[in-house]
């Protein structure tokens, strides 16, 4: 993560990481090109009543915002690759596993179910950072996995109703996870077919194709919910696999009884932010079973 110190220092970096010039930020957002460049240069600040819609249409989170756009700005690390922030250096890392079970009574009322109609611009715009510009999963795909598995595709947004953080898991058939396991497949390849009623199936697949929150906290609620899910779920028989590309989920997965089982190279984005696509799979009994 690098740590910012003003609002002009994002906003450059924002528009670096998406290959914009000032006029295209200036237009995204609704506003003349001075004033971008008065903002970039913290000659002035970003009116409170504009921040909400520049949140919207940049997706940078709400909190990482109001740190630094204030007189005396406070200073705060933020990651465009994983579009997460946190206050001081200690904080830029998952937690350990056990973090989750330490704080296991803890539960937001700001989880809901995804909701498509009125969520999809910010989780498909998230799944372009996360997924790093690759071609993503189909609206109709998700849809039907929201319907069969609307526990665990979900949506949490913070304390002023602002996008933070989603899940999204996809119940498979065993067929399609045994093709990603050998990678003759993509999870882009994944169609309306593969996915299954996970009660009716003897070994239930669960295939978490993105889970993302803007700060450690965020990440806490929704995986605690996911774990929960999970701890509890009737068939005890059950594959777990993940695609993912966050470099700082490597140890957590770990201490979740998850095994590597393949993955590719290191890659970094134009801001040099590595992402690190690794392939997991396995179950969360050995993890349950430590308590």
């Amino acid at each position: 993560m690098k740590q910012y110190l003003s609002i002009g220092e994002l906003l450059i970096d924002y528009r670096q990481e998406h290959t914009l010039s000032q006029l295209d930020l200036s237009s995204l957002i609704n506003v003349d090109i001075r004033t971008i460049q008065r903002w970039e240069k913290d000659i002035t600040l970003i009116k409170p009543d504009k921040e909400k819609e520049i949140v919207e249409e940049t997706l940078l989170p709400y909190q990482l915002i109001r740190n630094l756009n204030a007189a005396v700005p406070i200073p705060t690390y933020y990651d465009f690759r994983i579009r997460k922030y946190s206050l001081n250096r200690l904080n830029n890392d998952l937690p350990n596993a056990d973090w989750f079970k330490d704080r296991v009574k803890e539960f937001s009322n700001r989880i809901r179910t995804i909701e498509l109609s009125t969520d999809k611009d910010f989780i498909f715009k998230d799944l372009i950072l996360q997924k790093n510009k690759q071609e993503l999963i189909s609206r109709a795909v998700l849809s039907k996995a929201i319907e069969l598995l609307p526990g665990l595709n979900l949506i949490i947004m913070d304390d002023f109703q602002n996008y933070s953080g989603h899940c999204i898991v996809l119940p498979l058939s065993i067929e399609v996870y045994d093709k990603l396991r050998r990678q003759e497949i993509k999870d882009v390849d994944i169609e309306l077919t593969d996915l299954v009623n996970y009660k009716t199936q003897e070994k239930p697949v669960f295939f978490n194709y993105d889970i993302t929150a803007d700060c450690n906290d965020n990440v806490f609620y929704l995986a605690h919910q996911y774990l929960e899910f999970f701890k509890n779920i009737d068939s005890k028989d059950y594959e777990y696999c993940s695609y993912t590309m966050r470099y700082d989920s490597y140890d957590v997965n770990n201490q979740l009884g998850l095994e590597l089982l393949w993955e590719e190279p290191i890659q970094k984005d134009i801001l040099g932010q590595e992402y690190h696509p690794r392939f997991y799979t396995g179950n969360f009994k050995s993890y349950f079973d430590k308590e």
